[in-house]
């Protein structure tokens, strides 16, 4: 069946994943944090978010990768709350002030099925892991309505691999940041000091799942693990290091977003190394990197706008 949680909602593999992800927030252990709290008593910890969802918009995205916004918007769910605190976060405002609304899971559903209605490709989920049981708890009610919309776990990658395993077969598309290959880095600008061990055991587990992306004929992406790679300045990411581990220990042929849209935002200020964009020469240089790795799939984002890379010819999108 397509997508893959219809299968699991009709043998009641959905329903007994739903419980046991429920069953992590008596003493919470969704994300690497494990704050041992108990949010079903609406108790808080490090990602300020209780029994209910916080959700800060929702909407038909065009600014995804193609195959993922493709041409009538991917169904996005911003919801607020994060287990990492970035200092440069363009989306601070939710992420860490927690800007927002708490909704039941009856209303996640109806967002779901409203977005499926304005004919979005997919059910977009960003930063989802510590509302992972208020989504399938959603997704139940919204499957005997008519959900059908393969969901995008849209993820700083910020993740356990434990956690991920709840989504085999759930989840169509993967769609994780790797944001550092450098404990002292991850811990100084996100305050997450064990990310890169989190993070990669975590894509492994993703593309253990899904394995590289799979397109359809209009060139939307139907399942498969997608990697962002936010290119930072100062070589603060890592990105050599990051691009040898996609490429030995993921897949050559994984499908890279290499992003250049970093912003010197929130706290940003109080970072000198971080307190600029990243400059053309930098951008240039991480693209290098990753083709030399033998990375030659994905989207590159160049002062033009996304384009896509085959191998090393770069073709405009739209």
């Amino acid at each position: 069946m397509y997508p893959s949680y219809l299968e699991l909602y009709s043998n009641g593999q959905l329903n007994k994943r739903a419980k046991e992800a429920e069953s992590l927030l008596v003493s919470c252990s969704l994300c690497p944090r494990k704050c041992g709290i108990n949010r079903l008593k609406d108790n808080r910890g490090y990602c300020k978010i209780g029994n209910l969802a916080r959700i800060y918009s929702y909407m038909p995205h065009l600014g995804e990768e193609p195959p993922i916004s493709g041409y009538r918007g991917s169904g996005t769910i911003f919801f607020s709350g994060c287990n990492m605190a970035c200092v440069y976060c363009q989306n601070y405002k939710f992420s860490q002030l927690n800007e927002g609304k708490e909704v039941e899971v009856e209303e996640l559903s109806e967002f779901m099925l409203e977005l499926q209605k304005l004919n979005c490709h997919n059910i977009n989920l960003v930063t989802p892991s510590h509302i992972l049981p208020q989504i399938l708890k959603a997704l139940i009610l919204a499957i005997p309505q008519g959900l059908k919309l393969p969901l995008v776990y849209n993820t700083s990658g910020y993740e356990l691999p434990e956690t991920i395993k709840l989504l085999d077969g759930i989840v169509d598309i993967f769609l994780p940041d790797m944001r550092y290959s450098d404990n002292e880095m991850s811990a100084r600008y996100s305050n997450a000091p064990d990310y890169p061990e989190y993070n990669q055991a975590s894509v492994k587990q993703m593309y253990r799942q899904l394995e590289e992306a799979k397109f359809d004929e209009q060139g939307l992406i139907k399942k498969g693990l997608i990697i962002r790679h936010l290119v930072l300045p100062n070589n603060i990411a890592g990105t050599a290091r990051i691009m040898h581990f996609i490429a030995q220990e993921i897949s050559a042929h994984t499908y890279i977003s290499l992003m250049s849209q970093y912003l010197p935002c929130h706290n940003a200020d109080k970072f000198p190394e971080l307190f600029r964009r990243m400059s053309e020469q930098e951008y240039n240089q991480a693209k290098k990197i990753m083709l030399n790795s033998g990375l030659s799939n994905g989207w590159l984002q160049e002062a033009g706008g996304l384009a896509c890379l085959v191998g090393t010819n770069i073709k405009p999108i739209g």
